[in-house]
């Protein structure tokens, strides 16, 4: 079953908090950003939790060394899911799953800045991995020219579990879904809302309808 994420790219835990009350009802998954938790720290992740323990909690590392430290840190401080950079040494990415296996959570691989991102995702995915990020990040999308028709196009092609992050909204939802996603992730679509609680419960309703 397809999965929605909320990506929480705010900077205070006490906002992060009231965020995720208003549109936990309508994801599956809630999403701590790389800026949050390097504001916050790991307190963020157990916060989150404590409030949510029926959602997986998603801590956005992009680890880019010490994979099996830093996805353990993650996992003891209450998260779920931890990413590790897909541009890194494989040995990275096998730490972490081995951290992952010790705390029974999951490793997700995280694309940004990978030029062949569906290659890089079949490449990981042999490593044990939960699910691969194919994501455009804020800077990427920010570009002239910019599509997540590109990531869509991506994800029917990888043939392994994907998820797609780079600008999900309530107008390509539908076909960010049958692309075959095992989860779609929603950031300013959602927190960049006048009611994010609508926004979100838009967006649930166009993912399982399509």
């Amino acid at each position: 079953m397809a999965k929605l994420q909320v990506a929480i790219d705010l900077l205070t835990t006490k906002d992060a908090l009231a965020l995720a009350e208003k549109v936990a009802p309508y994801v599956d998954i809630i999403e701590l950003g790389t800026p949050l938790i390097k504001s916050e720290g790991l307190a963020v992740i157990t916060a989150m939790k404590q409030a949510h323990p029926d959602k997986l909690v998603f801590a956005d590392f992009k680890t880019a060394d010490t994979g099996e430290l830093e996805a353990g840190m993650a996992f003891e401080a209450g998260a779920d899911l931890v990413t590790i950079l897909g541009a890194v040494d494989n040995a990275t990415v096998v730490g972490a799953v081995k951290a992952a296996k010790a705390h029974n959570k999951g490793v997700v691989v995280d694309t940004i800045g990978v030029t062949d991102r569906v290659k890089r995702a079949q490449e990981v995915s042999a490593l044990g991995v939960e699910f691969v990020e194919l994501h455009a990040g804020l800077d990427e999308q920010a570009q002239a020219g910019y599509s997540i028709q590109v990531l869509i196009d991506e994800a029917t092609r990888a043939g392994v579990p994907v998820s797609i992050a780079g600008g999900v909204n309530l107008s390509n939802i539908a076909a960010v879904k049958q692309a075959g996603v095992a989860v779609a992730v929603a950031g300013g679509a959602i927190y960049g809302a006048a009611d994010p609680a609508a926004a979100a419960k838009e967006l649930r309703e166009a993912f399982d309808a399509a």
